[in-house]
C-alpha cells in the first residue's frame, strides 16, 4: 500500500506531533513515487568502497547510476533553503536580547513618533482583548520606544523568524487553553534561536534549566537535549506555564515566576506587604525578572503594531517548511547523512536541534526521528539500508571511538554520608546549593548523617560512576604526628592552609570532606582527623 503523508511543518520542526510519537513511522510514496515530483524514486545502489587518496585508505559512497537521479522540486528546495539561512542568521540574535532584558535602558528616547495618548489608548485596546494586566506606566513607554529605535532591527528580524515558529506555538498554547499571545515569550527567553544557551544553563526556545526540563519529561544525554526541540520544548513549557498559573491565577505573576521560579515571586508579595499585582512587586523582584514582562508587553505591542511603525520584514509566501520524520534504527552522524542525501549540514542542523553532537543515536529502549524536507525523506528510506551499511562501516573505521552515552538520570535519592555538606553535594551533580534546598525544604545549611536528598542532576549522572576526589590519598604513618596520632589539635592562628602544610599529602579539601567543614574557619582547642578514618 502506497501511504502518502504531505506534513505541513512549522518552522523548522513543527509538524504532525502524533507522527513522532507513534510506533510506526509512515513515509512518502516509497514503493512508487515522490509525493511531490510524481515520478518514480529511483534506488541508489550505494556501495561503501575504500580508495586512496593523498595516500590514505579512505570511504567513498558509490551510486550505481552515478548520479542522483532522484527528481526533486528544485525552485521549491531552494526557496526552503533561503528561508533556513534567514532563520540561522537569526539565531544569532539571541545574546542581544538577553541583555536588553537583563539590563533595559533608562535613557530617554524621543525620537520615535509615538505620542503618549496614542500609546496610552493602544495599551488599553491590548488590555481589551488579552488576559494580562495591560496598562500604560512610563517604564513600559520607555522599553518600547527602546525597542522601536534602539533595537529595531532586532525586531525586524524577530518579525521574519516569528512567521516560522508561532503556528507551532499557537497550536500547543490552544491545545492546553493558554493565551496566545505568550507565543512572544519565546521571542523574550530565546530570540527564537532553538539552540540558545544562557550563561547559567537555561537552553532552547523556552530557556528550559536542566532540572526543569527533566521534570517535563524532556530526555537529556551525551547526544540527544529535548530542551532544543522545538515540539517537545513548547509542550513542556505549556504544561510548566499551566502549572504556573494554577499557583498565582494570574498570568503576569506566571510570567514572572517562569523567569526567576515561584519562590521568588512569593517572596516578592511578602515583602510587597501582600500585593499580588506584578508592578506593585516589581521593585521586589530579581532584576532581570523586573525587566522581563515589560519586555513581553513592549515585543507584543510591536508585534501587534509593527505596520503602524513601519516595520520592514520579509512576509513568507509559504511561510512553511514540507517535513517528514523517520525513526533512525542506527547510530549514524550528520556528515553522513549529508553525503549520502545531499542535503548541507547547516540544514540538517535548523531541522534537528536535539542532537548535541551532530549524531543521532541508537540506544535501546529509545526512540530518535531523523527530520528532513519532504524531496529527501524518500531517498533516505528508499536506501536505508545501505546508508546504515556505509555509516557502520565508516564508524568503525574512526580511529577514536565515538562518546560513549550517559544518560542523565530523571532524579537521584542521595543518601547523606559522613564528612558531606551541601556544597560538596552541589558540585558532584553539577547543581547550586540553593537548588538542592529547595528540591529538598531545607531552611539551612545543615545535615545529618543518613539524610536522603532528592537531586535533579545537571551533570549526566551514572550510578557505578566513582566521582573523582581531589588527592585524596590517605596519609602514611610517616606523615603523622610522632606518637602515631591521626588527629590534629588546632592552634591560635592555624588555618586549613597552614595545617595542610604540616602534613604531606593531606590537602585543605581532604580536612573538609574529613571533618565535615563548609568553610574556613577554625575554632582553638577543635581536633582535626588527619584520614579518612572512624577515628
Amino acid at each position: 500500500m502506497n501511504q502518502k503523508l504531505n506534513i505541513v511543518a512549522w518552522a523548522v520542526l513543527s509538524f504532525s506531533t502524533s507522527l513522532l510519537l507513534s510506533q510506526e513511522v509512515e513515509t512518502i510514496g516509497v514503493e512508487q513515487t515522490d509525493s511531490l515530483s510524481k515520478q518514480p524514486i529511483q534506488t541508489l545502489d550505494l556501495k561503501a568502497t575504500e580508495n586512496q587518496i593523498d595516500g590514505k585508505q579512505v570511504l567513498q559512497v558509490v551510486s550505481s547510476e552515478g548520479e542522483n537521479q532522484l527528481k526533486d522540486l528544485e525552485e521549491a528546495r531552494r526557496y526552503d533553503s533561503l528561508w533556513l539561512k534567514e532563520l540561522h542568521n537569526s539565531a544569532q540574535l539571541f545574546s542581544e536580547m538577553l541583555l536588553e532584558v537583563q539590563n533595559p535602558s533608562q535613557e530617554e528616547i524621543t525620537m520615535v513618533d509615538l505620542p503618549t495618548d496614542t500609546l496610552k489608548a493602544r495599551l488599553a485596546r491590548l488590555d481589551e482583548k488579552t488576559p494580562f494586566n495591560i496598562s500604560y506606566n512610563p517604564s513600559l513607554e520607555s522599553v518600547i520606544k527602546s525597542y522601536l529605535v534602539r533595537k529595531k532591527g532586532l525586531m525586524q528580524r524577530m518579525l521574519t523568524a516569528s512567521q516560522f515558529y508561532f503556528p507551532l506555538f499557537e497550536q500547543e498554547l490552544d491545545n492546553h487553553d493558554i493565551p496566545l499571545e505568550i507565543k512572544y515569550l519565546a521571542i523574550v527567553e530565546s530570540a527564537l534561536n532553538p539552540r540558545a544557551r544562557s550563561r547559567v544553563g537555561a537552553k532552547g526556545l523556552w530557556q528550559f534549566m536542566y532540572p526543569t526540563g527533566k521534570m517535563y519529561d524532556l530526555d537529556v544525554s551525551s547526544y540527544v537535549d529535548e530542551r532544543n526541540d522545538p515540539i517537545f520544548a513548547t509542550k513542556a513549557a505549556c504544561k510548566y506555564l499551566a502549572s504556573l498559573y494554577g499557583v498565582f491565577n494570574d498570568w503576569d505573576l506566571a510570567l514572572a515566576a517562569y523567569n526567576s521560579g515561584p519562590g521568588n515571586v512569593n517572596k516578592a508579595i511578602r515583602r510587597s506587604g501582600g500585593y499580588k499585582n506584578y508592578w506593585n512587586i516589581r521593585r521586589n523582584l530579581p532584576r532581570e525578572t523586573a525587566g522581563y514582562l515589560p519586555a513581553f508587553l513592549a515585543t507584543m505591542y510591536i508585534f501587534e503594531y509593527a505596520e503602524e511603525h513601519g516595520l520592514q520584514y520579509k512576509k513568507a509566501e509559504r511561510p512553511y517548511f514540507e517535513t517528514d520524520t523517520v525513526h533512525v534504527k542506527n547510530m549514524i552522524t550528520f556528515d553522513q547523512i549529508s553525503k549520502l542525501v545531499d542535503i548541507s549540514k547547516e540544514e540538517l542542523e535548523m531541522l534537528n536541534p536535539a542532537y548535541k553532537l551532530n549524531i543521532i543515536p541508537k540506544v535501546k529502549g529509545k526512540t530518535y526521528a531523523l527530520r528532513l524536507p519532504v524531496t529527501k525523506i524518500g531517498k533516505f528510506v528508499t536506501n536505508e539500508e545501505a546508508i546504515y551499511a556505509y555509516a557502520k562501516k565508516e564508524l568503525d573505521s574512526l580511529e577514536k571511538p565515538l562518546p560513549q552515552l550517559t544518560e542523565a538520570k530523571n532524579q537521584v535519592r542521595y543518601k547523606v554520608r559522613s564528612g558531606d555538606y551541601l556544597g560538596k553535594i552541589a558540585e558532584r551533580y553539577g547543581v547550586g546549593v540553593s537548588q538542592i534546598k529547595r528540591w529538598n525544604g531545607l531552611r539551612s545549611n545543615n545535615l545529618r548523617v543518613g539524610q536522603r536528598l532528592t537531586i535533579f542532576p545537571r551533570k549526566p549522572y551514572t550510578p557505578n560512576q566513582t566521582v573523582a576526589k581531589t588527592n585524596t590519598s590517605k596519609p602514611s604513618a610517616t606523615v603523622t604526628l610522632a606518637n602515631g596520632s591521626k588527629v590534629h589539635t588546632v592552634q591560635e592562628g592555624d588555618s586549613l592552609w597552614t595545617i595542610s602544610r604540616k602534613y604531606p599529602g593531606v590537602s585543605i579539601e581532604n580536612l573538609r570532606e574529613w571533618n565535615g567543614l563548609s568553610g574556613n574557619n577554625l575554632k582553638p582547642g577543635t581536633k582535626l582527623k588527619l584520614c579518612d578514618c572512624s577515628s
